[in-house]
């Protein structure tokens, strides 16, 4: 697979659907891992183009390589990665999406961590973003409490293939987005307390960003989807409630926080922004909302304010 030291115990497990020469870039991204895996199993999720059949046909002959092909109808990311995850015969599982890439140490890293503690469920890294994006994101990792209020692991991530069993896999009904999200509130749940994610604090993943990805889509509806997340973890949140409903109204003011900074430094987007002009004339009510308002204008008042006299 082009390196000298293998970990016969992990299969990375790549999806796609429609994804061409970047479904051949993740392969490759997985065959030269600095410890390299057992087996290579791509799941097509009934791409139609023909460069992406093309790319898929070129795989299935890398075979001497341990690149395995499987081909399915489209029905979503989650059942592509429990169809391939079915497949496979060692313990620990990598999963990747077709248009990201692995860095070299990914493997060894996660691997480590996994290994090193038999309460973490799962393992990842940072993200590297190209594209839109130039940045290092840096999710959190955590406790079933810390995935509550929000996703804290990348999708690319290592786990147990026994866990994966036992939790039931990826939800095969979450096609619009956040199945990663809710499959590691699955994993959690099953390692029972003490259980975490673990997230290496380096980029491992080189994750690819694009205003129409999948993972900007899925914000869209991020509102309907967690619904459905609370609903399949209803006890969980009941038991922790207090420190879920906390952290999301923590999460609230950083956002405004953010945008109130930005408004200082920009004051243009008074005129220029139609969404900050309608909150500067109708500041929200309850959430910090006229308080940020307030800031913003305070550089404008240099002398004592009163209230119009009635008309």
């Amino acid at each position: 697979m082009g390196n000298e030291q293998h970990a016969a115990d992990v299969t990375v497990v790549i999806t796609g659907f429609n994804q061409g020469d970047m479904l051949a870039d993740a392969v490759e991204s997985a065959l030269r891992q600095s410890i390299g895996p057992a087996s290579v199993i791509v799941v097509d999720d009934g791409s139609t183009d023909e460069d992406s059949i093309a790319v898929l046909d070129a795989l299935g002959r890398r075979g001497d390589e341990g690149v395995r092909v499987i081909r399915q109808r489209n029905a979503g990311v989650s059942a592509a990665r429990n169809a391939g995850i079915a497949t496979a015969d060692t313990t620990y599982i990598s999963v990747l999406d077709g248009d990201d890439l692995l860095l070299p140490d990914f493997l060894n890293r996660t691997l480590a961590a996994l290994r090193a503690a038999p309460s973490v469920v799962a393992a990842s890294g940072w993200l590297k973003c190209f594209g839109i994006l130039d940045c290092v994101v840096r999710p959190s990792g955590g406790t079933l409490a810390d995935f509550l209020p929000r996703n804290c692991c990348p999708s690319a991530c290592t786990f147990r293939r026994e866990t994966w069993e036992r939790c039931g896999g990826y939800d095969e009904s979450m096609r619009e987005g956040f199945e990663d999200w809710e499959f590691c509130l699955s994993l959690l749940e099953t390692g029972g307390e003490g259980s975490r994610v673990e997230v290496v604090g380096e980029p491992l993943v080189n994750y690819r960003t694009a205003p129409v990805s999948s993972n900007v889509k899925s914000m869209e509806r991020r509102t309907r989807l967690l619904g459905h997340i609370i609903e399949r973890h209803r006890a969980s949140y009941a038991a922790h409630v207090e420190q879920t409903v906390l952290a999301l109204d923590a999460l609230a003011g950083e956002r405004l926080h953010l945008w109130e900074d930005a408004v200082q430094v920009h004051p243009e987007l008074r005129q220029h922004s139609m969404l900050t002009r309608g909150f500067l004339d109708h500041p929200t009510y309850g959430d910090g909302g006229m308080a940020a308002a307030v800031r913003i204008n305070r550089a404008r008042c240099s002398a004592p304010q009163y209230p119009p006299e009635p008309r």
